[in-house]
């Protein structure tokens, strides 16, 4: 018995195993030509959508998380160079003390990005949301995601799937980029689990117009 008990949990480990290889490379196959790090060679879109994560990887002591700020970082460099001409911040406003889409306004209006050009978008918990909602409630079907590569690639398929024209500039990783990709294979795993089941974003809510 206890044979064949390690046999089924070597051959769940390797199901998996092959699940997540199978679903890493298909996402990043399917977008590699997407994806850009040069400036000068990205097109330009209206919008660019900045994905949100936690500013801050210690609150009480404010160290700056610095996949933060070098996500704030790349969308200011596409606004200053002309590569979009709005910027969305999608991000985590689920309590009044938690507030992603806000702090990141305030960075990029610190970095010179005027404030009539960020539109808040205050319910992009998940990636998928962000994405189904810069379609559904800000009218865009063609735009630039901005976030680190490994994000990035998931992003654009979730957009690729719902048949949406998108590119993305790749902002710089952090010192945590073993940890944070091991957390992303998973995610692509529950992604297409979402697309699977045709999930929708969790709120949605009236329309923005972005002129």
């Amino acid at each position: 018995m206890r044979r064949k008990g390690w046999l089924f949990f070597f051959i769940v480990l390797v199901v998996v195993g092959l699940g997540i290889a199978i679903t890493d490379f298909a996402v990043t196959v399917s977008t590699r030509h997407q994806l850009y790090t040069d400036l000068n060679r990205i097109p330009k879109n209206k919008v660019g959508l900045l994905l949100g994560t936690s500013k801050y990887k210690d609150k009480g002591r404010q160290i700056i998380n610095d996949y933060y700020q070098n996500r704030i970082d790349a969308a200011v460099a596409l606004y200053m160079a002309g590569k979009v001409d709005y910027i969305i911040v999608s991000g985590d406003n689920s309590t009044v003390y938690y507030n992603e889409p806000q702090l990141m306004r305030d960075d990029l209006i610190a970095k010179g990005v005027p404030a009539n050009r960020i539109v808040l978008d205050n319910a992009g918990f998940r990636t998928l949301d962000s994405i189904l909602r810069c379609r559904d409630i800000f009218g865009q079907t063609s735009f630039t995601i901005i976030s680190q590569a490994f994000h990035n690639k998931r992003a654009l398929y979730i957009a690729n799937h719902k048949d949406l024209t998108a590119v993305a500039f790749n902002a710089e990783d952090g010192v945590d980029y073993w940890t944070v990709n091991l957390r992303e294979k998973f995610a692509r795993i529950k992604m297409l689990c979402d697309l699977a089941t045709d999930r929708k974003a969790k709120v949605y809510g009236e329309k923005v117009e972005i002129r």
